[in-house]
């Protein structure tokens, strides 16, 4: 895989399609890598302690290598 962590990168498909934006974890083995802020889903996130509220969380989900080009 030619990406690696903290590499700088533009997307070139999908919803971010344009994007710029810097890698936070890379998956060689399936070909996968998150970037800081895009890709995002929300996530439901149940009360860990009684009497607190649950909250929804934005994460980055992983996206194929393939979808994005390093740039200089």
């Amino acid at each position: 895989m030619h990406i690696k962590k903290g590499d700088t990168v533009k997307i070139l498909s999908g919803d971010d399609k344009g994007k710029t934006g810097k890698v936070a974890h890379a998956f060689p083995a399936l070909g996968k890598i998150v970037i800081e802020g895009m890709n995002t889903v929300k996530k439901h996130q149940k009360a860990r302690k009684q009497g607190t509220k649950g909250q929804m969380v934005e994460i980055s989900m992983p996206m194929n290598a393939s979808k994005v080009a390093k740039v200089e």
